[in-house]
């Protein structure tokens, strides 16, 4: 077997490992940008510097392969991202914490794994189906391990609008799988990039916006989540979903609680107590287990 063979399923993995590095620090991001700006106008902001990021190099990609009926799915997915998962979003980090909000992500690979299998046919392995139950059983520890923070105002709120944001991120995921054998995951995260800016503007520039009153910190947060997570996660998570099934992809995002928590504790001195010090390692070890082992990460060859 040559070397490039053995290397090349790791591939997804280092993809998906970005992916869930810079959506996990988003929530802390995002948190930090609203304590100088309006909920959608940092959702705006962001679009705006990833749309700006990403002109550039639209014209460098590859030409997708159309297909009638196609656009059906391109307004799907991007009706689920940016549309409904930032407006969602850009809320649920206003009423709740970063590391909750964080925990609520954990849900993707439950309803993308049940999409996979109404929508895309795909089967769930004993090892994925495994980790999943103890990666929600992680997520339950954080729950319940979690205490009162005093930048929480309405944390069931959040929570709500977070666990919609979540099936507006299923809805995109499997929209997109659909398109990756013949539209570069770049282009289309470019795509999903010009759309949220075009889309949240009326809604950002009907808020009052004092621009001065902004701190340098809460601009780097923009352009962090504009460059690294509107633009660098979901393209690193796309062309990994180029590359496996929809449902195994997903299982990855249930380390972003981790992350969340870990980058929320470090960076804002939300609390974090020892039981979800202890579900972060669970969650950790569940993904661990599903990625490793004889069935891990079957890598599918794009269909023509």
């Amino acid at each position: 077997m040559r070397a490039s063979d053995t290397r090349r399923p790791l591939l997804p993995l280092f993809l998906l490992g970005g992916a869930v590095l810079f959506w996990g620090t988003s929530f802390v991001a995002m948190k930090t940008a609203l304590d100088s700006f309006q909920p959608m106008t940092v959702v705006w902001l962001r679009m705006v510097v990833a749309a700006v990021a990403f002109a550039p190099f639209w014209h460098r990609l590859p030409k997708p392969d159309y297909r009638r009926g196609d656009w059906k799915v391109l307004a799907l997915a991007s009706l689920c991202i940016p549309c409904l998962y930032y407006l969602g979003e850009g809320f649920a980090v206003r009423f709740t914490t970063s590391s909750q909000a964080g925990v609520i992500s954990a849900i993707v690979p439950l309803l993308v794994a049940g999409g996979a299998w109404l929508v895309l046919k795909e089967r769930l392995t004993w090892r994925g189906a495994v980790a999943i139950a103890l990666s929600l059983g992680g997520v339950a520890m954080l729950s319940l391990g979690g205490v009162a923070q005093e930048s929480a105002s309405n944390p069931l709120l959040g929570n709500l609008l977070e666990l919609g944001a979540m099936f507006a991120a299923a809805g995109s995921m499997l929209s997109i799988k659909h398109l990756s054998a013949r539209y570069d995951p770049w282009l289309l995260t470019g795509m999903q990039a010009v759309v949220g800016a075009l889309f949240f503007a009326p809604l950002a520039l009907g808020t009052p916006i004092v621009w001065a009153a902004a701190t340098p910190v809460a601009w780097g947060c923009v352009v962090y989540l504009g460059i690294a997570v509107s633009l660098g996660s979901f393209g690193l998570y796309n062309s990994a979903l180029r590359m496996m099934p929809a449902s195994r992809a997903a299982l990855s995002v249930n380390l972003v609680p981790a992350v969340a928590l870990l980058s929320g504790w470090l960076i804002r001195g939300e609390s974090l107590s020892w039981v979800q010090l202890l579900a972060c390692a669970v969650i950790v070890g569940a993904v661990v287990f599903a990625e490793t082992g004889s069935s891990a990460v079957p890598v599918e060859e794009p269909v023509a």
